[in-house]
């Protein structure tokens, strides 16, 4: 079910995407939350997260600028969560092993794109770093106390937990980024989480039953411990290697040179 969006869903997310592209140029739009991590419910909302690239004129001039945006509202009955971030912060995020720009570029669900995206993408695999870890364990331990005070009932915030640890044990081990659990839970070890999907695709807010929010209380500590293990065998090295970083900053600059 990743990236399902009813005809609705999709007009109401043309409709944004056109009015927040009058006032920005987009590098990438990406469809990232329970769409994305394949536990989209009917009531989820649309999570659009996007980068994008401000006129050089406006970054080197005097007058202070609002580089980011957001926009949270309700459309035509659908709940829509945008936000942008300029490329600067994102690369620099990138370098620091940041996933949420990370998964932007490389691996959730491509709306809109610029020509430029392409080039982006291999460049942005080659700094790679085991710094992403620090990101996903700390997001995900951050999932697990969301859990935690919903009494160990939220079937999403456990799911979360789950996308967190098992995206970024795929990633350390094998440098490539996915953001659909059900894609995950049989190469790690977690077939039993499907049923806590099927929970999750009654509704935002659908709670396990206590014979299985009893059993995941048990289970979910081992998430964490895959995570560390793939941390201790990744492929990826320890810091962005200095060449790849300086194509990277290299590509930058050219890009902003073409706005100036």
């Amino acid at each position: 079910m990743k990236g399902t969006l009813t005809e609705h869903e999709k007009t109401v997310a043309d409709r944004v995407l056109d009015e927040e592209s009058a006032r920005r140029e987009h590098l990438v739009v990406s469809l990232t939350g329970a769409h994305a991590y394949g536990f989209p419910s009917p009531d989820s909302d649309l999570d659009l997260k996007s980068i994008h690239v401000a006129p050089t004129a406006m970054l080197l001039g005097l007058s202070p600028r609002q580089l980011n945006a957001e926009r949270l509202e309700v459309v035509d009955g659908v709940e829509v969560d945008y936000s942008s971030n300029e490329l600067a912060a994102v690369l620099q995020g990138l370098l620091q092993g940041n996933g949420n720009y990370l998964e932007r570029i490389l691996g959730a669900i491509t709306l809109r794109a610029s020509a430029d995206l392409e080039s982006l993408q291999p460049l942005a695999r080659e700094v790679l770093s085991r710094r992403v870890f620090r990101h996903y364990n700390g997001f995900a331990h951050g999932q697990l106390r969301e859990w935690e005070k919903s009494g160990f009932r939220s079937a999403k915030k456990l799911l979360y937990v789950l996308r967190t640890t098992l995206t970024g044990t795929h990633l350390l081990r094998t440098g490539v980024v996915e953001t659909d659990v059900t894609e995950l839970l049989d190469a790690h070890g977690f077939s039993e989480a499907r049923e806590l999907v099927e929970q999750k695709r009654r509704g935002e807010k659908s709670e396990l039953p206590e014979a299985l929010s009893e059993a995941w209380r048990a289970r979910v500590a081992r998430s964490f411990e895959v995570l560390d293990a793939a941390l201790a065998a990744s492929v990826l090295p320890e810091a962005p290697p200095s060449r790849a970083v300086d194509a990277l900053e290299a590509w930058m600059l050219e890009l902003r040179r073409r706005r100036f």
